[in-house]
């Protein structure tokens, strides 16, 4: 590695440059989170090789991906229509946060816990 410094007064202050990153959102952290308590050979890994804030990007974008096309689906297998929702609203938030629950469920199950 070739690091550079800049002298300041009597001190030399290596140039260090921080490299952009994605956020990595709410899925983002839970892998990481994950990573970290039950797989840490991996996470070490991927600390050391600086790919771990790149892998949780990754894995919060095909979780949010994930959860708008299962959401749709789950609240038209059970139902959950627009006239629902002009009928009686609090049944329409209560069934579409049933489905979103249950859609956050499979998302973990298939992408952070695995």
């Amino acid at each position: 590695m070739n690091i550079t410094y800049t002298q300041n007064g009597d001190y030399l202050i290596p140039n260090i440059v921080i490299r952009k990153t994605k956020p990595i959102g709410h899925y983002g952290r839970l892998r990481k989170a994950y990573l970290q308590a039950h797989r840490p050979i991996l996470f070490n890994e991927l600390v050391l090789s600086d790919k771990l804030y790149e892998h949780c990007a990754e894995i919060n974008e095909a979780a949010q991906n994930r959860m708008e096309l299962i959401v749709p689906q789950l609240a038209k297998q059970y139902g959950v229509t627009e006239q629902l929702k002009a009928e009686n609203q609090m049944e329409w938030v209560r069934q579409m946060n049933a489905c979103k629950a249950q859609a956050e469920a499979i998302v973990k199950f298939e992408l952070i816990y695995d």
